[in-house]
Formats: C-alpha cells, sequence, structure tokens
C-alpha cells in the first residue's frame, strides 16, 4: 500500500479539489426553502437550480475528460475553476430565479471539472486495490463537503442570507486555483497525451459505449448514486418543512449519514484485498438494496418516523461507501489509455441519471418521506439488477489487483 507523504498529499489535493463543485450543492440544500421565499418561487422551482446544476455537472464533464487526456490534467482544471467562481459571483447577485437557474447552469459547467480529472488522475498513477484504496482517501478529504457544507451553510444564512453560500463558494474556487498551482504536479506527461482532435474524442467514447462491462460498473454505481441524489433535492423540505427540524438540526442529520458513507469507504483497500474489489460492491450493494426496501415499507405501510428514516439511511449510505469507490475503480481498470475520456463518460452518465431520477421524484414531491424514499429505493434496486448481471466470478476484479501504474 503507497504510505509516502507524497501519497497522503495528493489525496488531499484531489479531494478538496473534487469537493469544491459539490461544496456548492451540500451548503446550498439548507437555503432551499429561503431562495423560495426570497424569489417567490415554489418547490418545483426552486429544486429545478438544483437538478440543472447537475445536469451541467453531468454534461461538462464529456468536454474535460478528452481535453485532459489531449492537454494534462491542469489546464482544464484552472479553466473549470474560473468558470465556477465567475459563475458563483453571479448566483449571488441573482434577483430572480429565472436568472439563478440560469447561472447555476453555468456554475455546473464549471464544477464538472472537479468531478472528471480527480479521477482520472488516480487511475494515471494507480490500479487495482492500490487506486481503491486512494480513492477512498480521496473521498474521505472530500467529505468535508457534506459533513460541513451544510451546517457551514446554515451558519452563513443565518448570519448574512442565502446570497452568502454563493460568495463563500466563490472563494472556495479561488483558493482550489491556489492549491493547484502549489500542490499538485501534472501526471499526464506529453509522451502520454492522446492525438487532440474531435475526432479522437469521439473514437474513445465508441469504444467506451461499446465495453459491456464499462457500462454496467458505471451504471451500477449511477443508480445507487441516484438514490443520495433523491435525497438531497428532498430532505431539506422533508426534514424541515415537514417534521420541524431548524437548518443547523438538519445539517447534523445530513452530515451523520455522509459521515457512514466516507467512513465505510475506508476500508474498501482492506476488504478488497481480502475479497477482490467486485465481490465487495456486489454484496454491498445487495445488503444497501434490502435495506432500503426495508425502509419503503415502513413509510409505504403508514410509518412516519424521523429516527427510522435516519438511522436506516446511515445503514444504507455506509454501504453505498462499498459500492461507489470500487465500482469507479473497476470501471477505469481496464482504460488507462484515455482514463480523463473514460472518468468523463461515468460522471456524466451518473450525474444524468441521478438528474431523471430527480426530475421523476420532483414530479410526486409532497413535502412529505414517501415519494424521496420511493425514489431512493428505486435506485438501489435497479442497482442491485446491474451489479449482479455484471460483477459475476471470473470478471475482473475478483482476483486481487494490486499492480501500481506510476
Amino acid at each position: 500500500m503507497p504510505s509516502s507523504p507524497r501519497y497522503f498529499k495528493l489525496a488531499l489535493v484531489l479531494g478538496l479539489l473534487s469537493a469544491i463543485g459539490p461544496f456548492a450543492i451540500d451548503m446550498y440544500l439548507p437555503a432551499l426553502p429561503a431562495i423560495g421565499a426570497s424569489l417567490r418561487a415554489d418547490i418545483g422551482t426552486v429544486q429545478a437550480s438544483l437538478t440543472v446544476f447537475f445536469l451541467a455537472l453531468g454534461v461538462g464533464q464529456l468536454a474535460y475528460g478528452p481535453v485532459s487526456d489531449m492537454l494534462g490534467r491542469k489546464p482544464p482544471l484552472y479553466f473549470g475553476l474560473v468558470l465556477f467562481a465567475l459563475a458563483s459571483v453571479g448566483c449571488a447577485l441573482a434577483t430572480d430565479v429565472q436568472t439563478l437557474i440560469a447561472l447555476r447552469f453555468v456554475q455546473g459547467l464549471g464544477a464538472a471539472a472537479g468531478m472528471a480529472i480527480p479521477r482520472a488522475v488516480v487511475r494515471d498513477v494507480h490500479t487495482g486495490t492500490d487506486a481503491a484504496r486512494l480513492m477512498s482517501l480521496l473521498m474521505l478529504v472530500f467529505s468535508v463537503s457534506p459533513i460541513l457544507a451544510p451546517l457551514a451553510g446554515s451558519v452563513a444564512i443565518a448570519l448574512a442570507g442565502w446570497r452568502s453560500v454563493f460568495w463563500s463558494v466563490a472563494v472556495a474556487a479561488v483558493f482550489g486555483i491556489g492549491l493547484m498551482l502549489t500542490s499538485l504536479r501534472e501526471t499526464r506527461p506529453p509522451a502520454d497525451r492522446v492525438r487532440a482532435g474531435l475526432g479522437s474524442a469521439l473514437s474513445a467514447y465508441a469504444l467506451l459505449l461499446k465495453d459491456r462491462s464499462y457500462l454496467g460498473l458505471v451504471f451500477t454505481g449511477a443508480f445507487a448514486m441516484a438514490g443520495f441524489f433523491t435525497y438531497l433535492a428532498n430532505s431539506s423540505f422533508v426534514m424541515i418543512d415537514h417534521y420541524g427540524l431548524s437548518p443547523t438540526m438538519y445539517s447534523v442529520a445530513f452530515g451523520v449519514n455522509a459521515a457512514a458513507f466516507f467512513g465505510a469507504s475506508q476500508f474498501n483497500g482492506s476488504l478488497g484485498d481480502r475479497f477482490g474489489l467486485a465481490a465487495v460492491a456486489k454484496g454491498a450493494v445487495t445488503a444497501c438494496g434490502a435495506v432500503m426496501c426495508t425502509m419503503l415499507l415502513y413509510f409505504a405501510g403508514g410509518g412516519g418516523s424521523l429516527a427510522v428514516l435516519i438511522v436506516l439511511y446511515f445503514i444504507a449510505s455506509a454501504l453505498m461507501g462499498l459500492v461507489i469507490p470500487t465500482t469507479a475503480v473497476l470501471a477505469l481498470e481496464d482504460h488507462g489509455a484515455n482514463a480523463g475520456t473514460a472518468s468523463a463518460l461515468m460522471g456524466t452518465l451518473q450525474m444524468l441519471v441521478g438528474a431523471l431520477v430527480m426530475m421523476i421524484v420532483g414530479v410526486f414531491a409532497d413535502g412529505t418521506p414517501l415519494p424521496m424514499v420511493a425514489g431512493m429505493a428505486g435506485g438501489a434496486l435497479v442497482s442491485v439488477v446491474l451489479a449482479w448481471a455484471t460483477l459475476r466470478p471470473g470478471r475482473a476484479g475478483y482476483g486481487i489487483a494490486t499492480r501500481d501504474a506510476g
């Protein structure tokens, strides 16, 4: 297992860069009811500002991935962070919900760089369970966003109103640019870069879209994440408006579930060494589906306890921490030459699936837990089916892969 200070420094830098975009989601969540009241918008319209961010976060990665394979990892990261910072300032100054929605889309396009490229950097330097360890450590750093951002957002909103959220994330982007300048080396040297051009990018995407194993792994992670996205879009309305939690208490409840995800993910390397990454992912996704079905049956049967919602989702979140990083590592395993493109397509498909599920659930959202829980359980069940179809004994990942790519 890599254990040098350089290894942990890389995880720290990549985790913080990856967290800047999600920070703009998680810090924003406690502000949703206040934004609706301030801009005179209903729940569905306010949620659209979250949905378009996810759409842009997905679509934008399609460009950043191939560009990072052609030009190196750092130039597109710089571009994305600058775009994100400028759009954040625009969001802070928006006076109507339509302008806010448009600028959130631009903000998401900027944030997409920080989602696609760090995964490619991980693949540049490690594969197998070493990559799983680095990916999990990166996600531990990344966890500062869902754990601390909602609480930071609620404090900022209480002190200076919802617009302060966007000023805060603009400052975070500027900090990220400084971090890249001083602490991130280029991991895609000129000799490894692919031929520039639209044709080469399209060829790389065509190759990936023909790889059934890659797509199965990507969509297994995508539908597992879709349940989490559904929770993101609806939990503030359910917990604040339906259950009566304060924004601060909501932030604490949200952070506890996020901590379960990122804490469990730290076991991916050791479990992968013992059982194989694919077996870990398959077992965890199956258990997660069972937990989510239990939650759905409880609420569909008339249950309404907030404690049941929090406890069961805590368990499901921990299990997802074993699913999402491992499926990402397995999907990228055989695509080192086009790691940026493979990471981008993965991110795009996962974000688009998440946005689609959020929109479907949004049609039925009424502020009560049941529509949210149904969407979460549906995503988990689709993920279970895909995992069993893709992760069969004898396929890559059932063995223990620990080779080092760099």
